[in-house]
């Protein structure tokens, strides 16, 4: 175990290498134009700025949870040995900085890489693609670098599941406002920019004169990368956190770290599979940036298919749960796939809705939501059947005496889980190349690089577009799989709790419906991830209103603004502010609103109450997660698929309406369906730290 747990640690530090060499690539190449790197400093002064004060905000929070769970996790630290509650909030702490630091590094980049892809675009679009890959991919390294130096070291120095789980919660929490709080911000100034600009004005998306552009431009790097980085790193860590409570809990009854050693060895090969797969990421003769990024996608899962195959056979893991990994990891391609026909523009949905946007925004509307309706039965299926036959494939292992089919099925499913977000590194680097081009693609607009370099950033841009909806679609997915393995691992929770105070009352092997309590958790937990996502919208509702009347202001009050003088520059911090200290007022009651709930219904109902709980948030989550994800997707690109020259190009009445669909889209698809799959992360760990606390002291 130990060896393995040095060639984790060693394995991690071996992608941090890469991402230093791929940071000193980015900054080698050529940054020439003044007036591209006035802007991009202004942009990367507003996401430093944003992120200060919200991780100061965060600080306090991290703070007061830490003594929190101090005092009370796992047990009451009044009752027993206190280094346990000690460990169980440095871990908290560990997993808090580990997350902060992910969003920090990809933002650092992102603003950087942003500027030089913009001056590749002028030698051609296969050097800008690289540059615009190659900073995604720092944050892809990082991230899962990060999360696999964190759970081993935390593994390392103190070796229970408590402790990995609360490293886990660190890390979810902090993703939880850092994705609520950076997609508030991105979508009030996005909407706010396109209201005011596309629609009032028809002046292009990234004109210098819109007060909120450099907004804009801020928000896709505190949102698309510094949250989602938040987001992944989480959804990484609990999938091993997950998988590692339940293998430590299978290999205490053996006698031995087989099941655990196999987690590990599994999470590095996906590592190794994802470096490799990012070196091998380049523009062919006659392939675009979309089939670029889906062919290094592919050949990071073939070798990870490869890789653990070999370690299975040569270290003599079973290979029940190589088959289990492998569903895992089939259905995660399946997933992205399907979100591409949703939301690419090759496909007919995308452009039915597209020719809908000629009989105005009405239709639009209708018929993106319609297709993100029907996106939602593949993705949630796939979901289903990869859970199934994961836990269907591994409970015959189940000897029936020490160790219940239901304890293997559920390892099962967190080994699918595990083999699904093994490409993650791959998955970061292809979404946080969208938001760097997407970047870049205005610094050209605001630079006055020419048609030229915006026809190549455009297309750029477009494929940032549709891999990001895959990266979502796949992100949602892995989170559906993790948070079915935190059942499982709350259900060896509250068994474990059960055994060692001795307790009558029998070991849960499932929730049954027809019992009231659980019945009760059911119908509260499935409303939580509808009221969360309203939260989230209408801060965003009322930050862009806020935002809107200063844009009218500057405006109606510097002369020579909408005309676009020589020397007249727009009040540009005056936005950040507004989306700054909104994004930060509204974020913290979505998230306490979602961990106070879960507190409630453990002290009500008990473990069987969160058991309900936690199944209806997983359900209504992932379908509204899906749904809003996908649908969002499709309006963006529809729009896009306009502006490209069909139904009437850009400025048409199709136009307007496409813009109109793709203003609500934009905080289904980037503030409130990325932010639930973290919502119902966050929800899971929170029941598996309290199952103790739940399982003693509850109203009924």
């Amino acid at each position: 175990m130990n060896w393995i747990l040095l060639a984790s640690i060693m394995v991690a530090l071996l992608a941090f290498g890469l991402a230093i060499w791929l940071l000193l690539w980015v900054k080698r190449q050529p940054q020439e134009n003044l007036r591209i790197r006035e802007i991009g400093s202004y942009i990367k002064q507003g996401a430093r700025t944003f992120l200060k004060r919200e991780y100061k905000m965060l600080f306090w929070f991290t703070l007061v949870a830490a003594i929190l769970i101090l005092l009370f996790l796992p047990k009451f630290i009044w009752q027993d040995n206190p280094v346990d509650n000690i460990w169980m909030a440095i871990s908290y702490i560990f997993g808090t900085l580990f997350s902060g630091i992910a969003g920090i590094i990809g933002m650092e980049v992102a603003t950087s890489a942003n500027m030089r892809t913009a001056e590749a675009a002028k030698k051609g679009i296969k050097p800008a693609f690289l540059v615009g890959f190659r900073g995604g991919s720092v944050m892809g390294m990082a991230v899962v670098g990060g999360s696999l130096l964190g759970v081993a070291l935390v593994f390392f120095l103190v070796g229970n599941s408590q402790a990995l789980l609360g490293f886990s919660f660190g890390a979810s929490s902090l993703a939880l406002f850092a994705k609520a709080g950076g997609g508030i911000f991105t979508k009030t100034a996005d909407i706010s920019a396109d209201l005011v600009g596309k629609v009032e004005l028809g002046i292009p998306e990234d004109d210098p004169r819109n007060p909120a552009v450099i907004a804009d431009n801020v928000g896709d790097n505190v949102g698309d990368v510094a949250g989602m980085g938040a987001d992944l790193f989480d959804s990484n860590v609990a999938s091993m956190s997950a998988a590692l409570v339940m293998a430590i809990s299978l290999d205490a009854k053996l006698g031995n770290t087989k099941h655990t050693t196999t987690v590990f060895v599994f999470a590095i090969l996906g590592l190794l599979a994802s470096m490799i797969g990012i070196l091998f990421a380049r523009m062919g003769k006659k392939s675009g940036p979309t089939s670029a990024l889906n062919k290094s996608t592919y050949i990071t899962t073939g070798l990870y298919a490869i890789f653990t195959a070999v370690a299975t056979y040569l270290l003599d893991f079973e290979w029940r749960i190589y088959g289990a990994a492998m569903i895992g990891l089939v259905i995660g391609v399946v997933i992205g796939i399907t979100s591409d026909l949703f939301t690419n523009d090759a496909h007919k949905p995308v452009k039915t809705v597209a020719e809908a946007a000629q009989s105005g925004s009405a239709l639009t509307l209708i018929s993106g939501m319609s297709y993100g309706f029907l996106s939602v039965m593949p993705a949630i299926v796939g979901i289903a059947i990869s859970a199934l036959g994961s836990y269907l494939i591994m409970a015959p292992l189940a000897d029936g005496f020490f160790i219940q089919s239901s304890e293997y099925g559920m390892f099962g499913i967190s080994m699918a889980a595990v083999g699904m977000l093994s490409i993650v590194g791959m998955i970061i680097s292809n979404d946080a190349y969208g938001p760097i081009v997407d970047n870049a693609r205005g610094l050209a607009e605001m630079g006055n690089l020419g048609d030229e370099v915006l026809d190549i950033t455009d297309e750029l841009d477009s494929a940032g577009n549709t891999v990001k909806a895959v990266t979502k679609g796949f992100a949602i997915g892995a989170a559906g799989l993790t948070v079915i393995a935190l059942l499982g691992a709350f259900m060896s929770e509250v068994n474990m709790a059960i055994l060692e105070r001795g307790l009558s009352q029998p070991l849960l092997t499932g929730f049954d419906i027809m019992d009231p309590l659980v019945f009760f958790g059911l119908l509260v937990g499935s409303t939580i991830p509808a009221v969360f996502s309203a939260l989230l919208m209408l801060g965003v509702e009322k930050n862009a209103s806020k935002m809107v009347k200063e844009i009218h202001r500057q405006f109606d009050e510097i002369e020579g603004l909408k005309e676009g003088k020589a020397g007249v520059v727009p009040e540009y911090e005056k936005c950040i502010e507004i989306g700054t200290l909104g994004a930060l007022k509204e974020l913290i009651p979505a998230g306490l609103f979602a961990i106070i709930l879960t507190l409630l219904v453990g002290f009500i109902g008990g473990v069987k109450a969160i058991g309900g709980f936690l199944t209806g948030n997983i359900i209504t989550g992932l379908l509204l997660a899906l749904f809003m994800s996908n649908s969002g997707g499709l309006w963006d690109n529809s729009k896009k698929y306009i502006e490209a020259g069909n139904f009437g190009g850009k400025g048409s009445d199709a136009h307007k309406a496409a813009v109109v669909g793709d203003t609500v889209g934009d905080p289904f698809k980037d503030t409130a369906g990325p932010s639930i799959n973290t919502q119902i992360t966050v929800v899971s760990l929170v029941a598996s730290l309290m199952s103790s606390i739940f399982l003693l002291y509850s109203l009924f």
